[in-house]
This record gives C-alpha cells, sequence and structure tokens, in this order.
C-alpha cells in the first residue's frame, strides 16, 4: 500500500481550515483521516474511527484538554473539522478506574463532556482513543489485516507477521471492556504504537498526524505481503448444470420473494432496493464448491453486520431451461432463511428484564452461483453500502483461505454486535417518504415535464430512472436528483426492452411506470399523410403499450402489485381542429390504461392516466400554443391562463398529478385532468 500523504496538501488543508478557527492539529487529523477514508481496502461506509488530543477553550475562554474523535454519522473519506467533536479528556480518563459501564452511562458520560451540545454522539470506541496515551489515534478495518486476524490461530499468523511492533488483543465486542483491555495490552508493551484487535481491526498511534497514519500504511503493507505470498487456487468451482438467468431476470423473482407483505387486505409491502455485483473475484467466490461452508461463518469484521446481517442467503442455481424451478427454489431458500434467523434470535434473545425486538428477517445479502452477489437495502444507496462490504467480505475471506482457513466470531457474539443499540443507531433510522423502496421509470424523461415528474417522484422517495431518445437529455435531468439515464427509443421494442433490463439491473425491479414521451403531429385528417399518421400512432399509442408490457412483465415477476400511469392529454376527450393525427393515439392510449387497469386489477397492478392541457412548457404544449395563439390573436400568457381558475398551469402541475395517482392505492382506471379548468376536456 503506497502512502498518499503529502506535505504541500497537509499544509494546504491546514491553511483552509485556520481560515475558520480550527487548530493546526485538528486540521491534520482532518488530512489524515481523509486519506484513510479514501482507500476502501482500509474503510468503507463509515467504518473506523480517528482522534487527536488537543486544547480548546470552554465557554468561559479557559484552555480544557479534549479528545477530538470521529462522529457518528461522519465518514472518514469524506470528514471535516466538525466531524471531530470535541469532548473532555480528564472525565473520560478517570473512567478507567472503574470495573465495569453500562453502554448507557458510557453513552451518557461521552454527551455530557461534549464541548458542544449540538454536535454528534462520539464514536463508540472514543474511550479506547482516550484511554491510550498517544496524541493521534487511527483505526481501521484493513482487509489484509483481517485475512490474517480471521483465523483460528490467528494471532500466531500476527505475530509471525508483525513481530513485537505492535500488541495483540482478543476478541472482545466494542465498548467500554474492549477500552481496557486495549488500554492493558498497551501498558504492558510500552514500546509499541500499533494494536491488533483480533477478528476486528487495527490501531495505530502517534505523536503527529504523519506518524499515526504512515505506520498504518507500512503495517497494512506487511499483512499484504503476508497474503501475497499464499497460494492463488482457493475455491474450487463446481460444475455448472447449464446456462443461467441473466441479472434482470432473477432479480424482480428475487426482490418479490424478499418484499415482506405488511397488510394483505391493503396490498402494502415492504420493498428492498437491490444492487447486484459480479466479476471474476465474485464469480469465484459465489461459484465455488465449499460456498455454503466459507460463507456460512459471519462477518469478517463485525461492524460489517449491521448492514450485511451476520450471514447470507444461497440461493439455488437460477437455470435458463427451468425459471419455475428456480422461483421455487428461491421461495424455499428464503423461507429457510426467515426461520433459520428467527430461531437464532430466539436462541440469543435470552435478557428476560430488557429482550431485544428482532429485526426483520428478510437477508440482505444473496448469493447466487453463475451471477454473483445481490445486496438488498431500504434503498439504492443502502444497496449500494451493503454490496460494498460484501465485496470487501469477499476479498478477505478469499485471502484468509489463501492462508489457512477462515474463521470469524462465534455466533452469540455476531447477535450481540447485530442487535447492539450503539450500532443499530448508526443507521439513523427516520421516517420513510411516501415512495420509498419503490422503482419509478419515466419515460420523456429529457423533456420539461418527464423531467418535473422524476423530480417529483425522487423527492418523495422512489428510486428513478429517466429514459429518453436523447440520452444527453436524460442525463441532465437525472443528475441534479440523484436519478439513472438512460437512452431509449420507446418506439423500438430492442430498445425498451434494454432500457428496462438497465433499470432491473440498478435497482432490482419496477413499481411505477409513467409513461410520458410524446410528440404532436398536426394536419386535418382527411388531408394527413399516412406516414404522419403512423408515425403519431407509433410514439402515441403503440410506445405506451410497449413500454407498458415490459414494465408489467416485471411487475408479475415481482409479484407485489404495481402501477401505470400514461399521459393521455385533453386531445384524448376533446380534440382540436388539425390535431386528429395527435388526438386519435392519444384516445385510443386512454383507452389502454383502462385496459390495463381491467386486465391487472387481480395482480394489484393499477392503471390511470393524466388528461394534461394548456402547460407552460413542454414539445406537446408549445406546438398547440403556437397554433392556437396565432389562430386567435392571443398571447402565450393569454392562452395559459384561459381556464376558468385564471392560473397557468406548469410541468411540476402535471407531476404533481402523477404523484397523486401514484399513491391513491384504491384508484384504478381513473383519468386525471389538470388544465386548470376547461369543461370542454371534462370527462362526462
Amino acid at each position: 500500500m503506497q502512502s498518499r500523504w503529502r506535505a504541500d496538501e497537509a499544509a494546504a488543508t491546514v491553511a483552509r481550515w485556520a481560515q475558520q478557527g480550527v487548530a493546526e492539529d485538528v486540521s491534520l487529523a482532518v488530512y489524515g483521516t481523509r486519506l484513510l477514508g479514501g482507500e476502501p481496502s482500509l474503510v468503507l461506509h463509515g467504518g473506523g474511527n480517528s482522534s487527536v488530543k488537543s486544547t480548546a477553550h470552554d465557554l468561559a475562554g479557559d484552555p480544557v484538554e479534549v479528545l477530538y474523535v470521529k462522529g457518528s454519522g461522519w465518514d472518514m473519506g469524506a470528514i471535516e473539522p466538525p466531524g471531530l467533536p470535541a469532548v473532555r479528556l480528564e472525565p473520560l480518563r478517570r473512567l478507567q478506574r472503574l470495573q465495569r459501564l453500562s453502554d448507557e452511562d458510557m453513552v451518557n458520560a461521552l454527551r455530557i463532556n461534549l464541548l458542544d451540545a449540538a454536535a454528534p454522539n462520539p464514536s463508540v470506541e472514543t474511550l479506547l482513543h482516550a484511554f491510550l496515551p498517544h496524541k493521534f489515534v487511527d483505526h481501521t478495518h484493513a482487509n489484509a489485516v483481517l485475512a490474517l486476524t480471521d483465523q483460528p490461530d490467528g494471532e500466531a499468523i500476527c505475530r509471525d507477521t508483525f513481530g513485537d511492533r505492535v500488541a495483540y488483543v482478543p476478541y472482545i465486542m466494542p465498548g467500554f471492556a474492549l477500552a481496557q483491555a486495549c488500554a492493558a495490552a498497551r501498558r504492558a508493551a510500552p514500546g509499541v504504537d500499533a494494536l491488533i484487535l483480533l477478528k476486528h481491526g487495527i490501531f495505530t498511534m502517534g505523536e503527529t498526524a504523519e506518524a499515526a497514519y504512515e505506520r498504518m500504511i507500512a503495517l497494512v503493507s506487511r499483512a499484504e505481503a503476508r497474503v501475497a505470498k499464499a497460494a492463488r487456487q482457493v475455491f474450487v468451482p463446481a460444475t455448472p448444470a447449464g446456462p443461467v438467468m441473466s441479472a434482470a431476470e432473477v432479480a424482480p423473482v428475487l426482490r418479490g420473494l424478499l418484499a415482506l407483505e405488511t397488510d394483505r387486505d391493503e396490498g402494502l409491502w415492504r420493498r428492498f432496493v437491490l444492487a447486484h455485483r459480479s466479476g471474476p473475484a465474485i464469480r469465484a467466490f459465489v461459484d465455488g464448491t465449499d460456498l455454503a461452508r466459507y460463507a456460512m461463518l459471519g462477518p469478517v469484521t463485525p461492524d460489517h453486520a449491521i448492514r450485511t446481517k451476520p450471514l447470507p442467503l444461497i440461493a439455488p442455481s437460477p437455470l435458463a431451461g427451468d425459471p419455475a424451478g428456480f422461483r421455487a427454489g428461491l421461495e424455499a431458500a428464503i423461507a429457510r432463511y426467515k426461520a433459520d434467523y428467527m430461531a437464532y434470535v430466539t436462541r440469543h434473545n435470552t435478557d428476560p428484564v430488557a429482550p431485544k425486538t428482532p429485526l426483520d428477517p428478510a437477508p440482505r445479502i444473496v448469493l447466487v452461483p453463475g451471477l454473483g452477489v445481490f445486496a438488498a437495502g431500504d434503498n439504492a444507496k443502502a444497496a449500494a453500502i451493503a454490496a460494498d462490504l460484501y465485496e470487501a467480505n469477499i476479498e478477505v475471506i478469499a485471502n484468509a483461505e489463501a492462508i489457512g482457513r477462515y474463521a470469524t466470531i462465534d455466533e452469540a457474539e455476531q447477535f450481540d454486535i447485530e442487535y447492539w443499540s450503539l450500532e443499530q443507531a448508526k443507521l439513523g433510522k427516520r421516517a420513510e417518504k411516501p415512495l420509498a423502496r419503490q422503482i419509478a421509470v419515466v419515460t420523456g424523461g429529457g423533456g420539461t415535464i418527464g423531467a418535473a415528474i422524476g423530480k417529483a417522484f425522487r423527492a418523495a422517495g422512489a428510486e428513478v430512472a429517466l429514459l429518453d431518445r436523447d440520452g444527453e437529455a436524460a442525463a441532465r435531468a437525472a443528475k441534479p436528483i440523484g436519478a439513472l439515464a438512460v437512452a431509449c427509443d420507446v418506439t423500438d421494442q430492442a430498445s425498451v426492452a434494454a432500457a428496462i433490463a438497465k433499470v432491473v439491473e440498478a435497482f432490482g425491479g419496477v413499481d411505477i411506470l409513467v409513461s410520458n414521451a410524446g410528440a404532436a403531429w398536426q394536419g386535418r385528417i382527411g388531408e394527413v399523410d399516412d406516414a404522419t399518421l403512423r408515425a403519431s400512432f407509433e410514439l402515441n399509442f403503440f410506445a405506451h403499450q410497449t413500454v407498458a408490457k415490459a414494465a408489467v412483465a416485471v411487475m408479475l415477476a415481482q409479484g407485489t402489485g404495481g402501477v401505470l400511469l400514461f399521459n393521455a392529454s385533453k386531445q384524448a376527450v376533446n380534440p382540436g381542429p388539425s390535431f386528429g393525427p395527435y388526438g386519435l393515439p392519444k384516445a385510443a392510449t386512454m383507452g389502454l390504461a383502462r385496459q390495463y387497469a381491467i386486465d391487472y386489477g387481480a395482480e394489484g397492478i393499477r392503471a390511470n392516466a393524466v388528461n394534461a392541457d394548456r402547460i407552460r412548457s413542454g414539445l406537446l404544449t408549445d406546438a398547440m400554443v403556437a397554433s392556437r395563439s396565432t389562430a386567435r390573436g392571443m398571447s402565450e400568457h393569454d392562452y395559459m391562463a384561459g381556464n376558468l381558475l385564471g392560473r397557468e398551469v406548469t410541468a411540476s402541475d402535471v407531476a404533481d398529478a402523477f404523484l397523486a395517482l401514484a399513491l391513491a392505492r384504491k384508484t384504478t382506471g381513473a383519468v386525471l385532468t389538470v388544465d386548470g379548468g376547461n369543461v370542454a376536456a371534462a370527462l362526462r
């Protein structure tokens, strides 16, 4: 591992934060922490921590010795000075006199000694940092180090690798007891400047930020060198039984079976968003003949369990020739996993005074032979984090197996860390938005109305994919809202199939389709040429059918219902002169929405349409506005305000209508008008 410490960068960091009154040693701690956090093989997604002992001033202006330590919720790779809250150091040091300290009392002691009551909670390992004498302390879960410690004889391997340069601490759950054990190990070996915590990670210390950082890099490099010496043929591949289904075929089945039904009568589901990972290392892992042994021993470091659960689910092989058999096998495997998980909870949830509330039993990691890893999360970010963590698990387990035999903490210890309230607090549970855990696809997503729809659905908590023939327009609309952009010609069945597959591969499925793409062809119906009329029908009717059919196939595979929403336009019910080429296919699309409502209501799939007109902007309405304004001598503003309410209707108003229909769980076959009031276009 190469050191990335640069004196000029460190000096620039100090200078930048000095302008905001941040002390030099704190700025250097921030710089070193960010270097560690920027290396995924050292730290992932909120793991690890760091600290610096320094002096601050209280409200009275008096100097006070403090520990600046990583705050809960901060990522080391992006940390800033507020992410190192200051805690009075001397009261923490006095806690070493105690024989025991409950988690609740420890958290209280940390919070009452914060200099700023509004600061984030200090790390659960704050006392460990406080009890060590060094000025700077860094902690990571370095993959290479874990490959050495996660062995039945991990301490012997580590001693052979690192010698007496470090002190060794057996696995103890984080908290007061671990802090005491680390302090004792350091006192027993006063010359060491690093600690190896077996089956947990590594601490390095120094009197400067650079020294602590460089010590981490040096020791991890030594661990990497030890790993590199090991033989590489680790996982013996199983003989494939035949071609397998694609990730896009497997994901909806998996996502549907993972979903938790929360209210059968109301058709409510607690869905998950999926992330799929593959590649040579992952395939070697999931395709190994001994997968059921090495994958079912627990996480490589306890910190991962809160996002991955202690164990993954091993799915049956998804043979392409037997999709029904795969679904049946996967359903049985998930049922067994859930039963085994609840049995595990029952075995260890034995405190009669304060029993733990069981977490949901659904797996978060699913290993699919022939395909790779699927990770499940409450949203795309959570799924990606779980996938990243499990990729790190795969690397560590592979290296551990190359050296010897992978081994981690026992089941009871896994339960303690998974159900530890201080670990669960890291997930920051909040009230979910109305479309949380749902995946929405919007066609015409690069246009004004499509972009507004995407923005509204993203704000409501959905994962959003914007499809547009103009991929760059879709990307521009997607970037500010964190959506997926996919280039797609909705008039081409192959393009639609490929686009939906990309969405499924990215998120795991589809729950909502907003079929919005359209354009207005004009001409008197008795004079328009067939090519124009057919082109309009291709985009304004058949394209709606193509994307709806593709989306419904995914929804049926999931088995958790869904929503189809169509942009129908007022032309479907109130045709205007010379707009027959546009209005006729739109009328057919309105009928299409109702047909889907009839045919798929029993599967919980709702279908509704929006009848919009007099919109401020958009390709469709700009043409209509120009035509009518010229004919009537009206200004564009007059046209847009020419409704019963006398108010302009905007793209965001149309988006709100689509959102309302997406949330209307007991509405199907409906058409919602958004035009500020136009009696001629009202449905009768």
